[in-house]
């Protein structure tokens, strides 16, 4: 069936596109903060664990988010490990870092799902697609916040 909602079929695939990548990275995000939860030690144990679990529970539901609104368009979303994998800009240590290398993987990760988000803005606008462009503000104010807070737990101030 043809999908008339007022954005191109050129726009839709572009935006699609996009929105593939963010939720790639967005994934790979979730599952590094949730592994980080399972295996975070040291003194900063229960304050890591907990936040950590704030965190992966946020970005869980913003996945499904992502993913229907890529179904609103008239596309699939991606459906297994191996597409994530390959849409996805976040680096994957392997092993189990320590607590303040962790937080810093996270940091990145946030900051690289910031860039992708950001760099959908413009298709999205040009597309007209206001609910697209909606969902990207509300997801770059949840990682900005994110990494301004993860950032600032690993600054030492002298006195």
């Amino acid at each position: 069936m043809n999908i008339d909602i007022g954005i191109t079929e050129k726009n839709r695939d572009t935006i699609n596109t996009g929105l593939q990548k963010l939720l790639a990275d967005t994934y790979i995000l979730y599952f590094k903060t949730h592994s980080y939860h399972w295996n975070v030690t040291g003194p900063q144990f229960n304050t890591l664990h907990l936040m950590f679990q704030t965190q992966y529970n946020e970005l869980w539901l913003s996945i499904d988010l992502i993913a229907e609104r890529i179904r609103s368009l008239g596309f699939f979303a991606p459906s297994s490990s191996h597409q994530l994998g390959k849409l996805t800009s976040i680096h994957e240590e392997g092993g189990v870092p320590n607590a303040e290398d962790m937080i810093r993987h996270l940091v990145a990760g946030h900051e690289t799902v910031i860039r992708t988000a950001r760099a959908l803005l413009p298709a999205a606008d040009e597309g007209g697609d206001e609910v697209t462009l909606d969902l990207l503000t509300q997801r770059l104010e949840v990682h900005e916040k994110t990494a301004w807070m993860l950032r600032s737990m690993l600054e030492v101030r002298n006195p």
